[in-house]
């Protein structure tokens, strides 16, 4: 089974490897020591479950969730998440034992993807993180946004990703994101973040924002916090590729694949490196827009809606997501995000 134990000086929970007598948070750095007896083998079918251990300098967690049976379900996440994990091992050789995968088809009690485990998963992702290492957090689900109250957000909203059990648990906040999985990057350590959700703009908080017109020419946005606090990583590099701005939605739909319901920015990034569109970042970005604005009719369903909640525990789903039908044109743009500027069309775009 899963052995956590807290971090002595942020308690941060932390997954420590069978046998071992201390774990380094990849948050604060601090080596904790334990005093857990070394685990005995087991003879139960079950005692591996959990996270797969690390292997290899790749690691990726995938998220995909239906809400089967709810009236905010979607159609296309699940396939998504498969279509991930193809790509990832297929195109970018990330190894299969080093991807974690949360759906809500799973079986396995950690896997399923509720906000307990999305979190464990993503620290797990992060954990041990150096040099080298190329890291994936793929989701596709509803994203919601909330009323910002410490002034750190531009818009005046942090968005938020939504668990399984979002009606009891209450959602994902950016700054979560952001403290787990963004500023414990080290220096030449990556990561990227494909986020199909709506409001997912700068569901990373990442300090830059590309603003690209229809033409391909694009600015940086400054969106630090005034307060001054960074929300970069530890020097390594961090990209966001999100589903749509902050104030958009993004789709579920039949009309691209032709064959089964898809997340519109999941197929359309996929699309963009299958047909080697993406060299580099702007060319990926070009391509994944182009993509969106010229699709046939077909119907979708919004991962997302509506306005923001309080905050706290959310209690229900209904008041935040609506849905949606889908005509000739979808209405959502792509964002990316990052801790530096850099030059889009000059830097080369790999996992």
């Amino acid at each position: 089974m899963m052995t956590l134990v807290n971090c002595s000086n942020c308690h941060t929970p932390l997954q420590l490897p069978p046998g071992a007598r201390s774990i380094k948070c990849s948050i604060c750095q601090t080596q904790t020591i334990t005093h857990l007896a070394p685990p005995q083998p087991s003879l139960c079918k079950h005692a591996a479950l959990g996270p797969p251990p690390a292997h290899g300098r790749k690691k990726a967690v995938i998220v995909g969730i239906s809400y089967k049976s709810t009236p905010y379900e979607l159609k296309g996440c699940i396939n998504d998440a498969k279509c991930m994990k193809y790509l990832l091992v297929n195109k970018f050789k990330f190894p299969v034992s080093s991807i974690l995968m949360l759906t809500d088809e799973e079986t396995d009690p950690y896997k399923i993807p509720t906000k307990n485990n999305i979190k464990m998963a993503l620290y797990w992702l992060v954990q041990g993180c150096q040099p080298g290492d190329s890291l994936v957090f793929h989701y596709s689900g509803h994203g919601s946004r909330q009323k910002n109250y410490n002034g750190d957000e531009v818009d005046g909203y942090d968005e938020t990703l939504c668990p399984l059990d979002a009606e009891t648990a209450g959602v994902i906040v950016d700054d979560e994101i952001n403290t787990i999985i963004v500023r414990p990057i080290p220096r030449g350590a990556k990561l990227h973040a494909i986020v199909d959700a709506c409001y997912s703009g700068t569901i990373l908080d990442l300090p830059y924002l590309c603003r690209m017109d229809r033409s391909g020419q694009y600015v940086w946005e400054d969106h630090r916090p005034r307060s001054g606090i960074w929300k970069g990583s530890n020097g390594g590099e961090v990209f966001c590729i999100s589903g749509c701005d902050d104030h958009q939605t993004s789709e579920d739909t039949s009309a691209l694949s032709k064959i089964t319901s898809t997340g519109v920015m999941t197929f359309s990034f996929i699309q963009a490196i299958e047909r080697g569109h993406a060299s580099t970042y702007g060319n990926l970005l070009s391509s994944m827009r182009n993509v969106i604005r010229n699709p046939t009719t077909g119907r979708g369903y919004k991962k997302g809606g509506g306005g923001g909640g309080g905050g706290g525990v959310v209690t229900s789903l209904l008041t935040l997501l609506t849905g949606g039908g889908l005509g000739s044109e979808l209405r959502q743009e792509p964002q990316l995000t990052t801790c530096e500027p850099f030059g889009v069309y000059s830097k080369p775009f790999s996992l």
